[in-house]
């Protein structure tokens, strides 16, 4: 049976466990279960803290799990990042107080408070930059007005709380994380083939939709070239032998624009549906 860790709780949690479920595994319905089992699917689910799942992962306690790229790195385990998941985007960046800093090679000698210790260890050392890093559980922001830091590293979303800490985003991302699939280096467990293939399916029927429409013959050319498709469109016979049916896949941020080249060069009847699975 595979063992599969999910977010207990937090930002990743509740997507996490909607994707799964996009992708037909059964998923708890009590935030108060730890433990679940699929046994149409033969998996059994883990609710763990996502900060532990990648521990949980090296060790071989369990093989696969959903964390954030950024909580994998700083666990610094034995485990790989098997596919990203297109949701819990987040960037981890440096700050400090407005105008103390412009290059993270000031912060040589300096004293860096951060929940990632582990990652920004790694990224400092790859640098060469000899700095002091604090590790704190939270509230990172206020460590420089108490003392305890020159500068901070930290997951930033929008800045607004960095700012009302009276402090400012300086260089260059250290990180851009997102929620991803780790799993143990050169292992694949029974079962985490099919979730993986599951799992692009759910990617690509979200970022994908289903364009069906109808353009004369001496005109297919042009609209196929608005709607190549994966492989190529499917183009079927309509009753009346001078127009055919056009089906194929577009990206979902291009329909509206899609629509209006198309309706532009004569198709007409241009229909878009969503694509609930698909396996590419």
């Amino acid at each position: 049976m595979l063992r599969v860790a999910v977010p207990n709780k937090g930002a990743l949690s509740e997507s996490a466990s909607a994707m799964l479920n996009e992708a037909g595994y059964r998923q708890r319905r009590d935030t108060r279960e730890l433990v679940m089992v699929d046994p149409d699917n033969d998996v059994e689910f883990f609710f763990l803290r996502p900060r532990d799942i990648a521990v949980y992962v090296g060790a071989g306690t369990l093989d696969v799990g959903i964390t954030g790229r950024d909580l994998f790195l700083d666990a610094q385990v034995d485990a790989e990042e098997v596919l990203s998941l297109g949701f819990g985007a987040s960037t981890f960046r440096f700050a400090g107080p407005v105008g103390d800093f412009s290059s993270i090679d000031q912060l040589e000698g300096k004293r860096l408070a951060t929940s990632y210790d582990g990652l920004l260890r790694s990224y400092l050392a790859e640098r060469g930059i000899n700095a002091s890093v604090v590790r704190l559980d939270g509230a990172v922001e206020s460590s420089v007005r108490l003392g305890v830091a020159d500068a901070i590293a930290d997951v930033v979303e929008t800045g607004t709380t960095l700012r009302a800490a009276g402090m400012e985003i300086f260089g260059d991302p250290i990180l851009k994380s997102e929620a991803v699939l780790i799993g143990r280096p050169g292992a694949n467990p029974a079962g985490v083939d099919v979730l993986i293939r599951r799992l692009r399916g759910v990617l690509v029927a979200r970022q994908y939709v289903m364009m069906d429409y109808d353009v004369r013959k001496d005109l297919v050319e042009q609209a196929a070239a608005l709607t190549p498709g994966l492989e190529s469109p499917t183009v079927s016979p309509l009753q009346n032998s001078d127009w055919v049916a056009v089906r194929s896949m577009i990206k979902k941020s291009e329909t509206n624009r899609i629509m209006d080249e198309l309706y532009d060069i004569g198709a007409r009847a241009i229909l878009v549906s969503s694509i609930h699975a698909c396996r590419i």
